[in-house]
């Protein structure tokens, strides 16, 4: 298969002509230039400053994601007689991409118990249908789950309705994807999140880029890093695999990089999947042999550093260089360039959060950043690349199991509520009690609870355990089809360049957009807070201390979110002002945190153990414990250039020459080792599950390692997580991949997979 050079330029152009085609030019530039963040990543563009543009007012600022999100939302309506036709049995064989590219879900949806397809149902009849449920259930066998796509709006509301009505299992999307960040962030300086601004960023003079690709996933950060490395800074990549787009990328709003090309990483470092953290202890190693420290800044900033400094001291070369995959000369090299920088970011992805010990890579991180003085200076410090445009949002207003004992405080006390104070699930913690039986009723707003979660199978069985399932969205998902409850019921939302008030959004740089919202594209979808409110009057009646009605108004709730959630007092007055600000108490640029001895800690960190010999038993109790077989790799989940996050836009992964998704990425020297060749047909085998008909391509992985998609490959993904952040490791999966000789092997149902080369063609919105 033929490879990219280069990510971005002339391809990106070609697909926005072909969006502007396929919808509507008029349509799409109108669409793409109103007042509204994006709906794809936590970059913060749009806003009050008109769309394509960042915060810092950079115009034009549009990605491929961008138009591919505009594009879905901008679909005519699912016809009445799709559901006629394709009942479940159908709907299980449809891939990702084909139920998104159904159309817009447009009526509400119901499939009772003995139901083989879904049927449209009437508002009010859907919405007494889960008032009913949720006052026959008890508050505690009920969850709430959110994703990060949805306004600040409504999830303050869905939280702030979920704990009056009785219980604390309220979660969302970040605990699969940047809780890990969180926890660590906040054990070391006292928040959660990044601690810089964009101008930091644009600012600084070395970028380490650990685990990501945002060259795929946050293509408008490449434009940041095109201009670090014209003003003479550096970028530093680490990831086991050579991604094309942070070697070299065309930034098509910048003439000479989309004629010429930009140069990203200047180095590109390639570990082992799970060695980041030798990796960062050799780094650490070295600035301590070499004496390149802020000793001053770690006197009077920090503390745990003597606890440290022995740890690293103790950890030999060879260790360090046998579990990172990274030769010390190319160690030393790395840490040479972080010694000659005046201010340095760090900044990853799920790259680091994705592991059983996903808390102490970010730990492991911030040890690395203290040791130079790089937290609590301007053009310096640490920047977790968040997802969805509102993940970060989402977390801030509530959406978790245990609310900051400061919100609740000023709920009760404020607003004469009663909370509930029992331990909430998280998310993983939510689908294992459904499981167990635990759980009658989930409610999702957005996402797809189904693609997110490791072990597919598990999930859909949890999943039909309960009595009713309720998922808001926008377009049909895998969850829909696949992860059905005795009841489940289907509620067709606006998208947030339709909601009739205005809406809030943070951004991963702790910035509050303001969305106008705009006319409607259907009559059936509502307003997200509308059915939040209007379940919540169903459910609990009008007698308590809450008016529903009146937080149906968006500027009540901001007015709450104002009284409630530290930082956020200036909301209160966006309706008026329209100025967008900053979270307060977040960016550090003098180096005091919010710790309660005002310092930041340094933590030791150890090497993690090899994960194999723990997933032995639970791999196969066949296999010989002294030794794995030739054919183990350890596996990531990756995403390709054609979706964002769950939802798949494209089969095609143009930045990795890819023209399909069951595939698995390998080293050529392990295809060669295995006796394999490109496009042979493989089974590849987890401790969760097995997957067939996969092709093996090759490609610059670092040997021993291997690459597939998600949510694809979830099927694959034990539910393993690490301890301290309840994130599942979707990282560091040992897999064996052998041969198979059927081409086209029957599906079990369960966790088969094989995209059938006919679907492409297929007209799923003619009937």
């Amino acid at each position: 298969m033929s490879r990219s050079p280069h990510g971005g330029g002339w391809a990106a152009i070609k697909y926005t002509l072909d969006m502007a085609d396929r919808v509507g030019w008029l349509r799409l530039w109108k669409a793409m230039r109103s007042k509204n963040a994006c709906k794809t990543c936590a970059l913060g563009m749009g806003g009050q400053l008109g769309g394509m543009r960042n915060e810092a007012g950079h115009w034009p600022e549009v990605c491929k994601k961008s138009l591919q999100a505009m594009a879905a939302d901008m679909q005519d309506g699912v016809r009445p007689e799709f559901f006629q036709r394709y009942g479940f049995a159908e709907l299980r064989q449809f891939t990702s991409r084909e139920l998104e590219a159904s159309g817009r879900l447009v009526t509400p949806l119901c499939a009772a118990p003995g139901d083989t397809h879904y049927r449209p149902i009437d508002w009010n009849d859907a919405l007494d249908r889960i008032a009913i449920k949720l006052k026959k259930t008890l508050p505690e066998q009920s969850f709430f789950y959110m994703s990060g796509r949805s306004s600040n709006e409504a999830a303050f509301l869905l939280q702030l309705f979920a704990r009056v009505y009785g219980t604390n299992h309220v979660n969302n999307c970040s605990y699969y994807c940047h809780q890990a960040s969180g926890v660590g962030l906040t054990q070391a300086l006292g928040v959660g999140t990044a601690t810089v601004t964009l101008d930091d960023v644009e600012n600084c003079d070395l970028f380490f880029l650990i685990g990501g690709n945002p060259a795929s996933n946050h293509p408008r950060l490449m434009r940041t890093l095109m201009t670090i490395r014209r003003r003479g800074g550096q970028v530093v990549a680490i990831n086991p695999i050579r991604e094309h787009g942070l070697v070299n990328f065309r930034v098509p709003s910048d003439w000479r990089s989309l004629l010429f090309g930009s140069q990203i990483a200047g180095e590109y470092v390639q570990p082992h999947i799970g060695g980041d953290i030798a990796l960062l202890t050799g780094i650490a190693k070295c600035l301590i042999e070499q004496n390149h420290l802020d000793h001053a800044y770690i006197q009077s900033a920090t503390e745990g550093w003597p606890e440290f400094l022995r740890g690293v001291d103790q950890t030999a070369w060879t260790e360090i260089v046998s579990a990172s995959g990274v030769e010390r000369k190319q160690i030393e090299h790395i840490a040479r360039l972080y010694a000659a920088s005046k201010n340095a970011v760090f900044a990853w992805t799920m790259g680091i959060t994705h592991h059983l010990h996903g808390v102490d890579n970010v730990r492991m991180i911030v040890n690395l950043a203290l040791m130079r003085g790089m937290v609590g200076r301007k053009n310096a410090g640490l920047l977790p690349i968040r997802g969805h445009s509102n993940v970060q949002g989402i977390g801030s207003m509530g959406v978790t199991p245990q609310l900051k004992q400061v919100i609740f405080d000023r709920l009760e006390s404020v607003y004469c509520v009663r909370l509930p104070t029992f331990r909430g699930h998280d998310t993983l913690s939510c689908i294992e009690a459904a499981a167990r039986g635990e759980m009658r009723i989930g409610v999702c707003l957005g996402g797809n609870l189904h693609g997110a979660n490791p072990d597919a199978a598990f999930v859909e069985s949890a999943i039909g355990r309960l009595d009713t399932v309720v998922y808001l969205n926008t377009s049909l998902n895998t969850s829909h089809a696949r992860a059905r409850a005795a009841e489940t019921i289907i509620l067709p939302v606006l998208a947030r360049d339709e909601e009739p008030q205005a809406t809030t959004q943070e951004s991963m740089f702790n910035y509050v957009r303001l969305s106008d919202g705009g006319e409607a594209r259907h009559a059936g979808p509502r307003s997200e807070v509308a059915i939040i409110a209007q379940l919540a009057r169903l459910t609990l009646g009008g007698n308590g201390p809450i008016d529903w009605r009146d937080l149906e108004t968006h500027s009540t709730l901001r007015r709450w979110i104002a009284n409630t959630v530290p930082g956020y007092e200036q909301i209160a007055q966006i309706d008026g002002t329209g100025k967008e600000f900053h979270v307060a108490g977040r960016v550090f640029h003098a180096p005091t945190f919010p710790t309660p001895t005002g310092r930041a800690r340094f933590v030791q960190v150890s090497l993690p153990n090899d994960p194999a010999p723990a997933l032995r038993h639970s791999f196969d109790t066949t296999l010989n414990p002294a030794a794995l077989p030739t054919n183990t790799l350890r596996l990531m989940t990756i995403r390709s250039e054609g979706q964002f996050n769950t939802v798949v836009y494209e089969e095609e992964d143009l930045y990795r020459g890819q023209d399909r998704r069951d595939i698995i990425l390998m080293n050529a020297a392990d295809i060669e080792q295995l006796g394999l060749t490109q496009d042979a047909l493989v089974t590849v085998r987890s401790a969760a599950g097995e997957l067939q008909g996969i092709h093996v391509r090759p490609f610059d992985i670092r040997a021993g390692n291997a690459a597939m998609y998600y949510p694809e490959a979830n099927a694959l993904v034990p539910r393993d997580a690490d301890p301290q952040s309840r994130t599942p490791a979707f990282k560091n999966v040992l897999i064996t991949v052998a041969p198979q000789s059927i081409a086209h092997p029957q599906p079990d149902g369960r966790v088969h997979l094989h995209l059938a080369e006919t679907r492409a063609s297929r007209k799923l919105n003619a009937c």
